[in-house]
């Protein structure tokens, strides 16, 4: 049997788990104060995923890069894959909240989203 520890993620309690294996089946969870917890462990020691924030650069805007993330947790082997899959993507302003910057990235089936409006600049630079 295989053990390992963790720290919670799940609330701001940061319990300290302990996570059973037999395998690649999780047998027990302890050391967590609520069901996020066991669910966090469970999932970490089967299929660990993360949330992905970056930024792109943006044409016309009043700033040149947005910030941007997945709208869900991805596979955490697909991060890197995700990151080069940005590199290069100029988007062009307004850019809003929520925008779709980039659609199922990696085949993940999350689409990226930026988290910053980004309004255009007119002539006169001024933000229009």
């Amino acid at each position: 049997m295989d053990t390992r520890e963790l720290t919670c993620i799940g609330c701001p309690m940061g319990c300290q788990l302990l996570v059973k294996l037999d395998g690649a089946k999780v047998v027990e969870v302890t050391g967590n104060t609520c069901k996020r917890g066991e669910e966090y462990g469970k999932k970490e020691c089967t299929n660990p995923t993360r949330i992905v924030t970056s930024s792109v650069y943006v044409e016309g805007g009043e700033i040149d890069v947005v910030p941007v993330k997945t709208e869900r947790d991805i596979p955490k082997e697909k991060i890197f894959d995700c990151i080069k899959a940005l590199k290069g993507i100029v988007v062009k302003a307004p850019v809003n909240i929520g925008d779709v910057i980039l659609e199922n990235v990696v085949d993940s089936g999350v689409n990226i989203i930026a988290t910053k409006k980004i309004d255009k600049i007119n002539k006169n630079n001024k933000t229009a």
